[in-house]
Order: structure tokens, then C-alpha cells, then sequence
């Protein structure tokens, strides 16, 4: 964008459509091309070929690890990945309140109440490794949160993670008390890896506008969860397998899917506000989902055949294709994870992607502070106590 004068400002699009609002040397998303990157790796072939650890490492570091440094970094994650134990006679209390489960609200809670008892430090005030540190507990730390929070909400205690395994699979252990077999483990890191990151989404530049004022990382990490919150971002994996129950059987899907479009309602787990193409993380889901295998993938996979022919006669020229909210479901619900705990799923992966962005925006030093067009009525003197407001009926001028 073209620099201009404090008196100068520059309108752009509602929603800061396609306004390019920083650099940023994380990731990017190209929607017309159907891929998208972590640094100068493809996400997908990341998630193909490495682990989530790795990963994590070179969105830390601006490289992928060797061997030793892989092992290190793994090290460090299982120091950190159990509870502050501040927290621990908090927790009950945080998971019990209320009368839905809201993990995401429970982890906010949580996050700030962490920050408090280990002081983590403004980013403004902070050096690079102090930062660094700050980042990893936060994130480290949050899928032990939730998957606390889901046991006692449901009556059993809380587990404590175990250093031998990784964070996918500490995951599944953490909620389900069981060790999953590779497969499942192998196909819930997948999972992990392809949304770490995906541009500039609203919860990423939360996190960003939040640690341009030098907060602490877990206040930037707590307004993205806010942000993560909404039915317009969070996505809903829940929601689009609850469609698949809705359905039923093959037969009812054409019915349904021109029912709901007759209805004017939105059908879970297809269009992308940024892919024009197939999305390339439910691509991957799919792959991973069958090779998983059984009656729900092949019923997920005649779904989507369907809800795509039905959309292209019905919508033509819109191209909405499944996203990843699509097949996630599908694959969560074959690894074993309640549907609860779907979105917090996909927060366990996100937190590294947001923590990359604080500390790459830390760095800038300079806070974000937009304008905003004023609309309302003009300035006017303000009227002496007891008189009549301008526009009452008793106003005289």
C-alpha cells in the first residue's frame, strides 16, 4: 500500500479483502493455485514427509532440524508440555462452569491465568530468547490444558503427558487414556501438520494486532482463541460429520443437499472464502481417510461426489468444492476423538502457527493502529443541562 500523511487516509475494501496489511516470512496461501506453504516447504508435502515436531521447528527457526536437533527440540516440547502446577487445583473449577462445555473459553482461561503465574513478559520488554521460550510454553502446553479440562469435565482425571511420545500422540493418550496405534497417530499428525498455518485469517491477525502493543504472548494467543471463536472462522468439523448423520444413506443425499439449498442454508464443509480450486488440506484428508478405511470414509467420499455435482448444477460458475473442514471430521472420528474436542483439535495445531506470527511481529516494534471512517451525525455544541437535544421536539434554534 502507498504511504500517506497522518490527513491522508486510504479506504479499503470492507473486511480488509485482499489489503495487504503486512510481511510476513511464515507462510502464504495462494487460492487461484490450490496450495499453500510453511516458509519455503509446500504444507502439504511438510505433511506428508516430516513430523509435527519438525515442523514446529522450522516455523521456529526458519529451517527444518537435522536429526539431533530434532531430538533436542523434542526434548525441550516434553519439559513443557505438562501442567504449571499453579494451575492444576484451578482447573476443576474452569471446566466445571457453565452449563455447555466450552473448551476454548476453559483454555482462555487458563492461558491467562498461566501468563500471571509464571510472569511471562510483555514482548515489548522481552528478548528474543525469552520470547522464543514464552511461545513454546504456551503452545506446548495447551493441548495438556484441553484434554484436562475434557476429562474432568466428563468425570475422570486428568493425565499426565508422557515424554515418549509426540504431540500427536500425547494428544490422543491425554483424551482417550489409551496409547493409539501408529496409523491413527501417524494420520492425526498429518492432520496437525496441514493447519498449523493459513495466512492472514482473522484469528492469525489478532494475534498479530495484540502483540504489536507489546503485550504477552499468551494475551496474543488468548485474543486469537477469541477470535477462533466465531461461527464465521472457527470452522465447524463437528458440523459437517453431523451432516453425514443427517443424511443417513446414499440415497437421501441428492434430497438433501437441494433441500437445504431451497432453504437458503449453508451446507458444512464445502466453499473456502480463499480457494477457487480444490482445497488442498481436504485433499489430503480424504487420502488420509482412506487409507484409514471403513463404511464412514466411503460414505463421506459418495457425499462429497454428490454435494459437488448437485452444487455445480445448482450454483453454477461458484466452484465450491469440500473444504478442510470436510474430511477432518472424518478423520478425527477414526482416531478417536470425541466430537467435542474436534475444533479444540484443531487449536492444538493453530497455537504454533499464531506463536510463529507473535514472535515474527514482535520484532517489528511498531503497534498496528488503523483509521476508521466516522459516519455518524456532526460535530454540534453540546446543549446546557435541561434543554432539548438537536432532533427532540422541543429543540428551538
Amino acid at each position: 500500500m502507498t504511504a500517506t500523511t497522518v490527513d491522508e487516509p486510504v479506504e479499503v475494501p470492507a473486511g480488509l479483502r485482499n489489503v495487504v496489511v503486512a510481511s510476513t516470512e511464515v507462510g502464504d496461501v495462494r487460492g487461484l493455485e490450490g496450495f499453500y506453504h510453511y516458509r519455503q516447504y509446500s504444507a502439504i508435502e511438510l505433511a506428508r514427509s516430516r513430523s509435527f515436531e519438525d515442523v514446529w521447528f522450522l516455523l521456529l527457526e526458519g529451517r527444518l532440524p537435522d536429526a539431533d536437533e530434532s531430538a533436542r527440540f523434542s526434548a525441550e516440547l516434553a519439559r513443557l508440555r505438562e501442567l504449571p502446577i499453579e494451575l492444576v487445583p484451578l482447573l476443576p473449577g474452569i471446566a466445571l462452569a457453565g452449563q455447555e462445555f466450552r473448551p476454548l473459553a476453559g483454555l482462555r482461561a487458563a492461558l491467562s491465568l498461566i501468563a500471571e503465574a509464571r510472569g511471562l513478559t510483555p514482548v515489548w520488554d522481552a528478548d528474543p530468547a525469552t520470547r522464543r521460550s514464552d511461545a513454546l510454553l504456551v503452545a506446548a502446553v495447551t493441548p495438556t490444558v484441553l484434554a484436562a479440562l475434557h476429562r474432568l469435565r466428563t468425570g475422570r482425571p486428568p493425565l499426565t503427558p508422557r515424554a515418549d511420545l509426540s504431540t500427536a500422540a500425547n494428544w490422543l493418550y491425554l483424551i482417550t487414556g489409551q496409547v493409539a496405534g501408529p496409523d491413527r497417530v501417524r494420520a492425526l499428525e498429518q492432520y496437525l501438520i496441514a493447519t498449523i498455518d493459513h495466512g492472514f485469517n482473522a484469528s492469525t491477525f489478532t494475534a498479530r494486532v495484540v502483540t504489536s502493543t507489546g503485550a504477552d504472548v499468551a494475551a496474543a494467543i488468548v485474543a486469537a482463541l477469541g477470535a477462533l471463536s466465531g461461527p464465521l472462522h472457527g470452522g465447524a468439523p463437528d458440523r459437517a460429520l453431523a451432516s453425514l448423520d443427517e443424511i443417513g444413506s446414499p440415497e437421501r443425499i441428492e434430497a438433501w443437499v437441494r433441500d437445504r439449498i431451497a432453504h437458503g442454508e449453508r451446507i458444512m464443509g464445502f466453499g473456502h472464502a480463499v480457494y477457487r480450486t480444490d482445497d488442498p488440506r481436504s485433499l489430503l484428508l480424504r487420502e488420509i481417510a482412506r487409507g484409514l478405511g471403513g463404511e464412514l470414509v466411503e460414505f463421506a467420499t459418495a457425499v462429497e461426489r454428490e454435494i459437488v455435482r448437485v452444487l455445480a448444477e445448482l450454483k453454477p460458475g461458484r466452484r465450491l468444492y469440500a473444504n478442510v473442514e470436510f474430511y477432518a471430521g472424518v478423520v478425527m472420528e477414526l482416531c478417536g476423538i470425541p466430537r467435542p474436542m474436534f475444533t479444540p483439535t484443531f487449536a492444538v495445531s493453530r497455537v504454533v502457527g499464531w506463536s510463529s506470527h507473535v514472535l515474527e511481529q514482535a520484532r517489528e516494534r511498531r503497534i498496528i493502529r488503523p483509521s476508521a471512517r466516522y459516519v455518524g451525525p456532526p460535530p454540534q455544541p453540546v446543549p446546557s443541562p435541561g434543554s432539548a437535544p438537536p432532533g427532540h421536539p422541543g429543540f428551538a434554534r
